[in-house]
């Protein structure tokens, strides 16, 4: 409560993101149940039209309400992001964390498989996922968190770094602690602050993720909507209703607007060294 306290404090910038992100958090929750009509339900006799009394976002080229489609895709959209966010910060913290005391070779095959991560083309290794696995929403989830995971595992294994050389953990190991005693005793609380900050920042990238795969139609397939779904869409309808993608961007950029906002609160409250992708101090290697 301390921590939301002083972000509360921190200005009104972060407590507007607060009010986007408490937003958006209801919106995923109840989004379809918000929806003022079925946003599935297509009436080409009123395609393509401006904003209005009755729609207040327009309608797309089947004549579907933008509003619904925008409040029914919210939930696919935010919550795969939320589990691409936890798949990374699974499979990569906690390597991340245990490979600052994995013996020389073990760290040496872990940094190289993390570089490997790294170097992997984004889209086309979710492209290739996809179609290995199928093209459903699950797998473009486990793609996305399989590619943000190498930032959290840098980060892990930054922090526990600079906890591993203190004096306190390695008397703690001279009498005999285990290295998960030590991991859970000593270093993620140090590594917590981080990995916080880390997962709201990353929170923010998986979306623009997830939105991108479903602008190329990887994920969920039409006719449910997803924002980037929506988006490629009405692309493809700019001469007749040139302000078609402003709902659906202004969704998305909104959205990840506030996450990396409230990330870069929390890391000036929570005192973290790092964002993910972005470390602040220099990693020391022991290879």
């Amino acid at each position: 409560m301390n921590a939301i306290a002083r972000l509360w404090a921190a200005g009104w910038t972060v407590r507007a993101a607060l009010f986007v992100i408490l937003g958006v958090a209801v919106v995923a929750a109840f989004g379809p149940l918000l929806a003022p009509y079925d946003p599935l339900a297509q009436n080409t006799s009123i395609a393509l039209q401006d904003p209005s009394v009755a729609h207040v976002f327009g309608t797309d080229y089947l004549g579907r309400d933008v509003l619904s489609r925008l409040l029914a895709g919210a939930p696919a959209s935010l919550l795969s992001a939320l589990g691409a966010a936890l798949i990374g910060l699974a499979i990569g913290a906690i390597p991340g964390a245990l490979s600052a005391f994995a013996p020389k070779i073990g760290e040496w095959l872990s940094l190289r498989v993390v570089d490997a991560l790294l170097s992997l083309p984004f889209i086309l290794f979710a492209i290739v996922f996809a179609a290995l696995l199928g093209n459903g929403l699950f797998q473009a989830t486990l793609a996305i968190g399989i590619l943000i995971a190498p930032g959290f595992f840098r980060i892990a294994r930054a922090a526990t770094l600079q906890v591993r050389d203190s004096q306190y953990v390695e008397a703690a190991a001279f009498l005999g602690a285990s290295v998960w005693w030590v991991l859970r005793r000593h270093v993620w609380r140090q590594v917590a602050p981080n990995l916080v900050v880390a997962s709201v920042s990353a929170l923010g990238g998986a979306l623009l993720a997830v939105a991108s795969l479903t602008f190329l139609g990887i994920g969920v397939q039409p006719p449910a909507p997803t924002w980037g779904g929506m988006l490629a869409s009405d692309l493809g309808y700019l001469s007749q209703r040139p302000l078609g993608p402003v709902a659906p961007a202004l969704a998305i950029i909104l959205t990840v607007g506030a996450l990396n906002l409230l990330a870069d609160a929390a890391r000036d409250v929570l005192g973290a060294d790092a964002v993910i992708g972005r470390p602040r101090r220099k990693e020391k290697t022991h290879v």
